[in-house]
Formats: structure tokens, sequence, C-alpha cells
């Protein structure tokens, strides 16, 4: 059996959310379905929901759960014990208007609130923001189980987080247990765990055509939220608005993934094969060494065992970078 010793790029999955717009065609030059509201763009994904199947190379029509089946050695180098499912879930959202409040739970309480279902811890890295959108991410100082309560039945859930005006290149990290929301015009990238386990805590009284309001979840929030996890502030990259040459920046650590911003030009080096990598590209382009052209709004998965992990950039490359621990 032939080695999995190439990138890989999957096709992408749209998913129509009552949240989303047309921004990840206009904004982010993805070619969506029909003329729909589409909210998220799943580049990666080992989900049952979905699972990703490879677009282009020697690859072609293999699905990401099959690579895992007949090559995971290969895929994960010496984390394959660790992991039955790919271990990431990387997704494009366009919140064109808001997402529910809402949160998701922890490796023990899904175990209990989401039998069957994984734990999901994220990061968020902040690709275009309209002036009035807006991002909600942990509890105010000495919120709880009673004020939380009262605000879903008063309207008032939002006076109750901790939130700020987002901006290009900050990123947010909500470990599991984080109650957050985000809307208003926010175009963004997002690593997380293999996971579609969420719970609505407020939907902000949205109702669709027929008056019908989507479902909440309070007593499942309510559970897993992490009470004693306060408001989350971004981290934003240096030099995102004025770019220099070479640039790397640490965005995110977890048990679950490393979250780096990475710039460079001229031949990229993503170091010595033996570990599992994915990088999404945010602006310039490039080539692999030997193989296919590599354009922004990819995402590429580097197997264990790829060799060769050059990219030769035209003029300048920028690119989220993913490892595990």
């Amino acid at each position: 059996m032939a080695k999995l010793e190439t990138s890989l790029r999957f096709e992408t999955f749209f998913r129509p959310m009552v949240w989303g717009g047309r921004g990840l065609e206009t904004k982010l030059g993805k070619t969506l379905p029909g003329t729909d509201a589409v909210g998220e763009a799943w580049e990666v994904s080992d989900h049952s929901l979905h699972q990703s199947v490879v677009a282009s190379g020697p690859w072609k029509g293999k699905s990401l759960r099959q690579l895992m089946s007949e090559h995971r050695v290969d895929l994960l180098g010496p984390a394959e014990a660790r992991f039955k499912t790919f271990p990431w879930l990387f997704k494009y959202l366009d919140c064109h208007d808001w997402l529910s409040v809402q949160v998701h739970p922890d490796t023990e309480k899904v175990k209990t609130l989401w039998p069957g279902e994984g734990s999901k811890t994220e990061a968020w890295f902040i690709l275009d923001a309209a002036p009035a959108s807006r991002i909600y991410a942990g509890l105010k100082p000495g919120v709880g189980p009673e004020e939380l309560r009262q605000g879903i039945e008063d309207g008032t859930v939002a006076d109750l987080l901790h939130s700020f005006a987002p901006e290009p290149g900050q990123c947010v990290f909500l470990p599991a247990g984080t109650v957050h929301a985000v809307g208003g015009g926010v175009l963004m990238a997002e690593i997380q765990e293999t996971s579609d386990a969420t719970f609505r805590l407020y939907d902000w009284d949205r109702v669709d055509a027929q008056g019908k309001s989507r479902t909440l979840h309070v007593e499942e929030s309510l559970a897993a939220i992490h009470w004693d996890k306060g408001p989350v502030t971004p981290r934003t990259v240096p030099y995102y608005s004025a770019p220099v040459a070479t640039h790397r920046h640490p965005l995110a650590r977890c048990p679950f993934f490393n979250l780096d911003f990475v710039q460079d030009e001229g031949a990229v080096d993503l170091g010595s094969a033996g570990a599992l990598q994915l990088i999404a590209v945010i602006s310039g382009s490039g080539r692999w060494t030997g193989g296919e052209p590599v354009t922004p709004g990819e995402v590429w998965i580097v197997p264990a065992a790829q060799k060769d992990r050059t990219v030769q950039a035209e003029g300048s490359l920028a690119f989220l970078r993913a490892t595990l621990p």
C-alpha cells in the first residue's frame, strides 16, 4: 500500500444557517450553491455529519474517514493511538447575523449531556469585521445560574456577557464550557475538536417566517458552563495590519491543538516530517515543491509522513498553522 506523503486539500461542504450570508463568496472567494444564506464552510471534517473528500492530487476521491482507517499512522504519526477520528474540524464562518448565545460541553460533561458526541474547545481567527459587529465571550464577574436564568426571561443575556468589537488579526480562544456569541458581520476561521455539540442558551428572541423559534437547551447549557471562567479577551497578531516579511506569533495553546500565525516569503519551510500539521492560507499564494498551487482560503493537511514540507511562496504568504501538542 502506498504511503500517504502528499499534502491534502478537501472539497468544501457548505451549511446554510439562519445567521449566515454570502460573505464566504464575496469576501473569501468561495463559490456558494444557490442563493440562500450560508453560514459555514467545512474545509476539514471527520465528523459523522460530514466526512471530507480529497479534492485533488493522487488521493482525490478518498474520504478523510477512509484515510484515517487505512493510513492513520501516515496521517497522525506518533499521535495515532490518541485519536479514533481526525482530531480537528476546520471551517470558515460568515456571521452575517447573530449566532445564538451558546456553550459547548467539555470531555466529562459531554458523556452525560450528549452521549456519542465529542467535547468542543475551539479558537476563532477574525478575517473581517463590520463596524457594528460584536463578540461575546465569557461571563461577567459575579454572574451565576440565577442571574443567567433571569437574563433569559428578561431578554438581557447580552448584558451579562463580556463583549468587545472584533478586529481582523485577532484570535479568540474558547475552551469548552465558555458562553459565547458573535454576529453583526464577522468573517472568521475556526479550528475545533471534532464535534458538533452545541447547546443554545438564548437566540435573541428570533423567529422564522412562520413565527417559530429555534429550540433552546437551557438546562444542558447551564450544566455545561464553567462558572469559574470569566471574560475572554482576544489575542492580536502584531503587524497584521502592516505586515512584515517574516513573522510567527502563537495564538492558542491547549491539549487539543496549538495554533500559530505565520507570515513568510520565498521557500517557506514547515519543518521536518513526523508530525501532523494543518495550514489555512490567509493571503498570498505559492506552490508545494513539485506539487499543487496554494491560494487564499484553502486549507491543507500535511500528513506526518510527508517529507518535503516546503511551499514556494510567490511574494509574501500568510497562514494559520495548527499542530498537535
